[in-house]
């Protein structure tokens, strides 16, 4: 689907002018603001949370991880599929007559890939109207039942128990010269992010996010690139959040790490950054194989930024190499590859960074991979 960027922009500029107001009281088209916002103590109902909560504002599944030729080698590759759902601001009400039919959401995927011996980025993206109808043989939809998100030849679909789930995914571009078809099958169960899958975001209430993440994905299947076809497999990753009141007024961006570390650990860290570079909030958790997850407060998570690279696109500077002291250690988490920033200027408008990255020890030695995602370094982030 590939647009000239005044429609891109025309389409952003409706969707943040039409509210959701008459779709809420239409049952056939969405799930009521009741249902959907997380709350705190209110537990996570599965299979229903796979999928989409379009009473919400903002929704993503947010896939990463590492690939290879081999269970044994060294990443070759890192990439990332997002599908997000946008929903219009309640505030803002259709006008009279306006049909209850008409697409009150945005759906938007985008997936990147960084070859990290060149040290290359590649990306591409989707995006279509939706009226938050779940519809299977539509060419843009979104299950509410389960994980079922498609834009076209886009998708990521899931089947299986809740703790025995299996994703299949497809994302593919001719111009952008890279594709990707791959089933992620799990290997640990759910792990619920913040207390229960509600996760908080700032100091003050309600600003939080349902959260739950899938780590140690195992991952196969095949990448072409600049139309060569090759097997690969790996580790993955997979978020899931929804809100409609995530970010904090005072937050211009975040920093968020998801790292799968060798023999099954799962690490969470993340941070929430004011405009002068403090810290507004943080968080995390940590998860040993066969264990529990442990949330991190607030107050027991630092994130030390090092080394800096400069975007010679939008000259912002992001850290590349990051200390991270945790109440279950110190790690250093180091890029891949630098040349990982995503700029969107000319579609989305958004600019930020998000790529393949290792996890040492203390001594240096090699603990796992995972992805480092930072916003807001080219401007205040809006959602």
């Amino acid at each position: 689907m590939r647009n000239k960027t005044p429609e891109r922009r025309r389409c952003l500029q409706w969707a943040a002018g039409w509210g959701l107001a008459h779709m809420l009281n239409h049952p056939a088209l969405a799930s009521s603001p009741g249902d959907d916002e997380p709350r705190e103590g209110q537990a996570l109902r599965f299979p229903r949370d796979f999928g989409a909560h379009p009473g919400t504002r903002i929704e993503w599944w947010y896939v990463t991880g590492a690939l290879q030729r081999s269970a044994a080698g060294d990443p070759l590759y890192g990439f990332q599929i997002t599908f997000f759902r946008s929903r219009n601001d309640l505030s803002q009400a259709p006008a009279e007559g306006a049909s209850r039919l008409r697409a009150q959401h945005l759906l938007l995927a985008h997936a990147a890939l960084t070859d990290v011996a060149s040290g290359k980025l590649l990306h591409a993206e989707r995006w279509a109207r939706w009226n938050g109808q779940p519809d299977a043989a539509a060419a843009t939809s979104a299950r509410v039942d389960d994980t079922g998100v498609q834009l076209g030849s886009w998708h990521l679909r899931r089947q299986g128990p809740v703790d025995a789930s299996v994703y299949d995914g497809a994302w593919h571009d001719d111009t952008a010269g890279f594709g990707l078809q791959l089933q992620l099958h799990s290997t640990q169960p759910l792990l619920l992010q913040g207390e229960q899958g509600y996760s908080r975001k700032s100091p003050r209430p309600g600003h939080a996010s349902a959260y739950y993440s899938q780590p140690q994905l195992q991952a196969r299947g095949q990448l072409r690139l600049r139309g060569r076809p090759q097997p690969v497999e790996g580790v993955a990753w997979l978020d899931h959040e929804w809100s409609s009141a995530l970010l904090d007024p005072e937050a211009v961006g975040w920093d968020w790490m998801g790292l799968n570390l060798e023999g099954g650990g799962a690490l969470t860290v993340f941070r929430l950054r004011r405009a002068d570079g403090t810290v507004l909030w943080a968080g995390g958790s940590w998860r040993a194989p066969g264990q529990g997850v442990r949330p991190f407060a607030a107050t027991q998570v630092q994130m030390q930024p090092g080394r800096l690279w400069r975007s010679p696109a939008t000259n912002a500077q992001y850290p590349v190499d990051w200390m991270i002291q945790t109440p279950v250690g110190r790690f250093r988490v180091q890029a891949l590859a630098d040349a990982q920033e995503l700029d969107n200027r000319a579609r989305t408008g958004t600019v930020y960074w998000e790529g393949i990255s290792r996890v040492l020890g203390e001594q240096g030695q090699a603990l796992g991979v995972g992805y480092l995602e930072m916003t807001g370094y080219a401007g205040r982030l809006s959602l």
